[in-house]
């Protein structure tokens, strides 16, 4: 299941703007702000994000995994098969008080996540 995907974007007050009235009608609001990056979703959830970047510079795809242990599994299966480390597995706290995932680029230069948002 995709926990939420990221879209960079060229100029953040242009993009936000237009994301808010897009997706009004759909119940997305804005969640999270840093600035530079903002989080969309409806129910309280981002799920969609947009960040100041390059149209060239990748996505970001984030795949909900079980439990911690799997996330851990993923960092390690992704690197094993040519992935590159883009964030080890831990606790981001930053995001929320359980947020634990891990980060590698594919070979195209994609960010993949993998998340757990449970207690552990």
């Amino acid at each position: 299941m995709i926990d939420h995907l990221g879209v960079p974007v060229s100029d953040m007050t242009r993009s936000k703007t237009f994301y808010e009235a897009a997706l009004a009608p759909l119940g997305y609001v804005t969640v999270m702000d840093f600035g530079e990056a903002a989080g969309l979703g409806a129910g309280g959830k981002p799920d969609l994000w947009i960040a100041k970047g390059s149209a060239g510079q990748g996505l970001h795809v984030a795949i909900l995994a079980e439990n911690r242990a799997a996330v851990d599994a993923f960092h390690r299966a992704a690197l094993a098969a040519g992935g590159k480390d883009n964030g080890g597995p831990g606790l981001r706290p930053q995001y929320h008080a359980t947020y634990y995932g891990a980060f590698v680029l594919d070979p195209d230069g994609n960010n993949l996540e993998a998340v757990c948002h449970k207690p552990e």
